[in-house]
């Protein structure tokens, strides 16, 4: 089995670790917390905590994942028991799992592009066909519904995207996600969903799982939770035979999640509301600045979609590829941005809303290496 290069880990996770890296804008996370932050914040006693923690078995976990986090994960969505709840190392650990157990050589996949990077490199890995369907750029990154139509057939074994997207932060409105479930319907196809982001509106955004028993989605304690490194990820899966499948799959992956990153986690979750305000209000914050900034650079740069996400995506206009222009800014100015072939968005660099210690420092950087690029005759005006 060939695996494709996984450019996004494969760049972004080296240029973090870099010297060069003075200003990091490239994260999609929400500014991490500490431990002593996370009890300050949600109002548990940590000293109580850390008298329990004493006492903490250090062997296997429950198999199938700590009942208290499987709990408060269920309250996330209207229509799912903790049962139908499967705990992954990560989200990479719940997409992996997803792919491998889902999909079979003689299948298809619709996958949604730009798109998380495993929802296309994995199903080619295994010999399933993938037909892509582009968001349309012009239009915000809005998705095509008559093209999905159109390219489903009664191989198709599932569409597969994330919603917000990554990177772009668009996502599918209530009404779009019901004529989505409509179209998987009429050629039995699974939804998978990779809802990373879910959660930064202040109303309740819809999950799939609300909507169809042929649903799969993932997520993690990564991105709006503000803890990666514990590594939770979790599928939500309804259909009791596909579990089963999944829960196998994980046994030779990873067997179980970490008694520790499980435990902690759910006592934040048990306080997710609180959790949820400080990531919105920490987006909210740097995406007022990014978007003044942009307004002043509208000669170089466009951000097409209706974010609801922790990330833009920005196109530029130079005659510059866009590794190379990341690359440059890094080795130049020292900002770290991801470059947009990560997802297959030539010209183009993903901009974190949501991890930027100095965002307006960085951002005046980026300022002065466009005006070198225009100097040097790089800039090209756009159509």
């Amino acid at each position: 089995m060939k695996m494709d290069e996984f450019v996004l880990e494969n760049w972004l996770n080296p240029a973090c670790d870099s010297e060069k890296n003075k200003v990091y804008l490239g994260g999609s996370c929400v500014l991490p917390m500490s431990v002593k932050e996370m009890f300050e914040l949600i109002g548990e006693d940590m000293d109580a905590f850390f008298d329990e923690l004493k006492d903490m078995n250090l062997g296997y976990p429950r198999f199938e994942g700590t009942p208290r986090t499987r709990e408060a994960l269920s309250k996330l969505y209207k229509t799912v028991k903790p049962e139908e709840i499967i705990l992954c190392h990560g989200g990479t650990g719940a997409n992996s799992t997803v792919c491998y157990t889902l999909l079979d050589p003689e299948d298809n996949i619709i996958s949604v592009v730009p798109n998380y990077q495993q929802f296309y490199s994995i199903p080619r890995s295994i010999g399933t066909e993938v037909r892509d369907v582009h968001l349309k750029i012009k239009d915000g990154y809005k998705i095509d519904l008559e093209e999905i139509r159109n390219t489903v057939d009664q191989n198709t074994k599932a569409i597969m995207f994330t919603n917000p997207n990554n990177p772009t932060g668009s996502v599918l409105t209530e009404d779009e996600m019901k004529e989505l479930v409509e179209i998987a319907k009429s050629v039995d196809a699974w939804i998978v969903c990779d809802e990373m982001y879910r959660g930064l509106d202040e109303e309740y955004m819809p999950s799939f799982m609300d909507m169809y028993d042929k649903a799969i989605v993932t997520a993690s304690s990564s991105k709006i939770y503000s803890m990666a490194g514990m590594r939770v990820g979790w599928i939500v899966c309804k259909d009791p035979e596909l579990r089963k499948a999944l829960m196998n799959w994980r046994s030779y992956d990873s067997i179980c999640g970490g008694v520790f990153d499980e435990w902690i986690f759910a006592i934040a979750l048990e306080h997710v509301d609180k959790i949820f305000a400080r990531s919105r209000k920490i987006v909210n914050h740097n995406k007022a600045i990014v978007d003044k900034w942009l307004e002043g650079n509208k000669k170089y740069l466009a951000q097409y979609a209706d974010a609801h996400g922790t990330t833009y995506l920005i196109h530029y206009n130079f005659d510059v590829p866009a590794e190379k222009f990341c690359d440059d800014l890094l080795d130049q100015k020292g900002v770290l941005v991801c470059h947009g072939d990560c997802f297959e968005i030539p010209h183009s660099f993903r901009i974190t809303l949501s991890h930027a210690h100095e965002l307006e420092k960085g951002l005046a950087l980026i300022d002065e290496y466009m005006a070198e690029l225009e100097a040097a005759g790089k800039y090209v005006p756009a159509e």
